[in-house]
């Protein structure tokens, strides 16, 4: 009976998802659906073979420690450090240095984009705003420099997600409320495997322009302006970048400060570079506040409707149903950690980061523990698992957000064809940093 109830609340959640209703509300009203049927099934048919079948007192007390949970405030803070950066200027002035700098490199153009990527990576970890803002300032001069679209559509793609992994990530800080870990060793662990897959990133792109030049030819007219005033407009642009990066990061690293309080660093110091460049009108600042509520709502509503769901479904004895299959196959702790990587890989394509981390991570990483692995490691796989979501079809949510801001003459088939290679990179750092866990664990 149990297994029967666990399948029809998975079943129930897939047939209205492809309803077309928002993922919040189809997670919180199967939740709270199947909680009034354990009632039912308690209290009507005298059914009591189900263990915690009486879930609404439990979706009730789960949507309150949400609310009240101290860990989630780095959230709404770092979001709206985020869409100030956005705002503040930094990316145009880094783009218009760097493309000097970088003029005659092969890629040069394209390499400065992965730079800039991990600055905004570092300072916002917004991966809608980060692949939006790339696609407006980056793609034009691409295009107008000659290089390919799908490349250039790939590059910015890949490296406006870079935020989901490089701290301080939205992503890792609903990792670490969600599967009780601490943000600080989550931020600290994902530094190094951040800049690995920017790496990897900027060696394809000189690769490729190496053996193909005519997909990245170089900017002589950039290379021309070239000069020791370019240098210093170059450090000039990241000088305060790396300052409020390094505050913020810096702070938590240290044990200066708790995630919650260097986020509150955050927000200030992008409201003062964003005063400095004259970008911080009311206005400005009111429509900032607004995203950011609208930002902020949006995850909320998720993580209430997850909470509903995944207790519901622990009440039923989904997660031993689960534990029970994973260890029945015998696979050790190495084949359990591939087949849940590669399961959490292929439910990217159909689902959002949020929807996984909610509800699937926390149902597969007590079972990937108690094999003694590193939890910090392991969460840190996921998360690289999971920026490949961004990127795959159909809901890769880094495409449609380069359809939407690309100049017309990108199709979403160089948007798709520029996507495969990122993909196949960010899998190659997921086997890196799996064969070396002392990527993760060596700065913690």
């Amino acid at each position: 009976m149990s297994v029967a109830l666990v399948i029809l609340l998975f079943s129930a959640f897939l047939i209205f998802l492809f309803t077309g209703f928002p993922v919040a509300f189809v997670l919180g009203g199967v939740g709270v659906l199947f909680a009034v049927l354990g009632s039912v099934l308690a209290d009507v048919w005298g059914y009591y073979d189900v263990a915690e079948i009486r879930s609404i007192g439990f979706v009730a007390n789960r949507i309150f420690s949400t609310i009240s949970n101290y860990s989630l405030i780095p959230m709404s803070m770092f979001i709206f450090m985020g869409y100030l950066l956005d705002r503040s200027g930094v990316a145009e002035r880094l783009i218009a240095a760097m493309h000097k700098v970088l003029g005659r490199t092969p890629g040069g153009l394209s390499i400065a984009v992965v730079f800039i990527g991990v600055i905004l990576a570092a300072s916002t970890g917004i991966i809608g705003a980060s692949v939006v803002l790339l696609s407006t300032i980056a793609l034009p001069s691409m295009l107008n420099a000659g290089y390919a679209r799908w490349l250039s559509a790939g590059t910015v793609g890949a490296t406006g997600c870079l935020g989901i992994l490089i701290p301080p990530s939205i992503m890792l800080v609903v990792m670490g409320d969600q599967l009780r870990l601490p943000v600080g060793d989550l931020f600290t662990g994902a530094i190094l495997p951040g800049l690995l897959l920017a790496l990897c990133f900027v060696s394809f792109i000189f690769i490729v322009a190496l053996i193909r030049p005519e997909t990245m030819p170089a900017t002589k007219d950039s290379a021309e302006r070239f000069d020791r005033r370019a240098l210093w407009d170059l450090v000039g642009a990241l000088v305060v970048p790396l300052v409020l990066v390094i505050a913020v990061l810096g702070s938590i690293i240290a044990g200066i400060a708790s995630p919650t309080e260097a986020s509150g660093i955050g927000a200030a110091g992008a409201m003062a570079l964003a005063k400095a460049n004259g970008r911080l009108s009311w206005k400005e600042l009111k429509d900032v506040c607004y995203a950011t509520g609208r930002t902020v709502a949006f995850l909320y509503a998720l993580i209430f409707g997850a909470s509903c769901f995944s207790v519901v479904l622990r009440g039923y004895g989904g997660d031993e149903i689960i534990e029970n299959a994973l260890h029945f196959l015998s696979l050790g702790p190495n084949g359990t950690l591939i087949l849940v990587l590669g399961i959490i890989f292929l439910l990217g394509f159909f689902l959002d980061w949020m929807e996984i981390v909610l509800i699937v991570a926390p149902l597969l990483m007590p079972i990937l523990l108690q094999f003694g692995l590193d939890p910090i490691w392991v969460a840190v796989l996921i998360a690289i698992c999971l920026q490949t979501s961004f990127l795959t079809p159909p809901v890769g949510m880094a495409l449609f957000y380069i359809r939407k801001a690309a100049p017309a003459e990108f199709s979403l088939a160089d948007i798709y064809k520029g996507a495969i290679p990122f993909v196949l990179l960010q899998l190659f750092v997921l086997v890196l940093v799996a064969c070396f866990p002392q990527l993760v664990t060596g700065l913690l």
